[in-house]
């Protein structure tokens, strides 16, 4: 079996991470759980050349200065002229690799705890994409969660499962429901797939945006090691995720499960959780990052880059200060942290 060749995607502002996550510096570029930033975690993830190839990085060029500060000047960067969400963002890396390899399609910004377990899923599921099929990665659910989507698990397969259906965002009752039921997992936003097999799905799918993707490559450029796809034909694509313009509608659609500590850092409490997992905190839940004191209290995560902070007799509260910002909410609050004109505006 050839090695799997990694696409790590950057892109998004990670506003719910605010005033921590910035557009100068957003969440993958930051030191969030351990010494390394969450991008370059994604890397170190994928650096045994036993298993995988050199990766390449999808990105806007807002990001390209913290890519090459962070993953060095040799590293291979594919350059989006506009941001268009995960499908047009993975056909462009489909369209420059070899039709034969299997990509394994990453996010930049997730933590996963478990990287021996995180590669042996790999693997599976390189051994069911080289069959042919579009591999999502599983993740075991532990809590009745409203801000995932979630995969139905189907027939059997080595390896995983056959995908009997994809399900929205569920509310609070329906979440409960698929986390009794047993049969369903969080959509992790991990891919894996042969490139030619992924373009011939895009093109029965979606056509315009193939053919756009195919007519930007075409005319575009390698630069030592970045490519820039040809901006007209890559305007005209409509931007859609990975979901639906290719796994909704294969007939190919597998899933393998994925136990390995995964968390997208999506919100503080996410971080929070994180971090407690990472063996961070004390035996009252709390979290602390910065000078700071904390005084009977419960479930407190506390992140100051200067000024010292001190919280009395308060439980489910998260404080961040960073520069001139202060940010107080509680973990249900927050994940209304990116509506902030602070977050918005930053």
């Amino acid at each position: 079996m050839s090695k799997i060749v990694p696409v790590i995607l950057c892109g998004g502002s990670g506003t719910r991470l605010w005033p921590r996550s910035r557009k100068a510096r957003p969440k993958p570029f930051l030191p969030l759980v351990g010494d390394r930033t969450l991008f370059q975690q994604a890397l170190d993830r994928c650096d045994d050349d036993t298993l995988f190839g050199a990766p390449l990085v999808v990105a806007g060029e807002a990001h390209v200065p913290l890519i090459r500060e962070q993953g060095g000047a040799n590293l291979r960067l594919a350059v989006e002229p506009a941001a268009c969400n995960t499908a047009p963002a993975i056909a462009l890396a489909a369209a420059l690799a070899d039709p034969h390899d299997v990509l394994l399609v990453c996010p930049s910004d997730h933590h996963i705890a478990d990287v021996t377990a995180f590669r042996a899923v790999a693997q599976k599921a390189a051994a069911l994409a080289h069959d042919g099929y579009m591999v999502a990665f599983g993740i075991a659910p532990d809590r009745a969660e409203t801000g995932y989507g979630y995969i139905l698990r189907g027939g059997e397969l080595p390896g995983g499962h056959r995908i009997e259906r994809f399900v929205e965002k569920p509310d609070l009752a329906r979440a409960e429901q698929f986390l009794a039921h047993g049969g369903y997992s969080w959509n992790g936003g991990i891919f894996a797939f042969r490139a030619g097999a992924f373009l011939d799905e895009l093109e029965a799918q979606r056509p315009d945006m193939a053919r756009a993707v195919a007519d930007a490559v075409a005319q575009g450029a390698w630069s030592g090691s970045r490519f820039d796809p040809a901006p007209a034909p890559w305007g005209a694509i409509a931007g859609e995720s990975v979901d639906y313009a290719v796994m909704e509608g294969t007939g190919h659609a597998a899933v393998v499960p994925a136990a390995f500590g995964w968390s997208d850092i999506g919100s503080w409490p996410a971080l929070h959780e994180a971090r407690a997992k990472d063996g961070g905190g004390d035996r009252d839940g709390n979290h602390v990052t910065g000078p700071a004191e904390l005084v009977d209290c419960r479930n407190v995560m506390v992140e100051t880059d200067g000024p010292r902070v001190s919280v009395i007799g308060l439980e489910g509260v998260i404080v961040v200060v960073d520069g001139g910002e202060v940010l107080v909410t509680s973990a249900d609050g927050a994940q209304l942290v990116g509506k902030l004109t602070g977050a918005s505006g930053q």
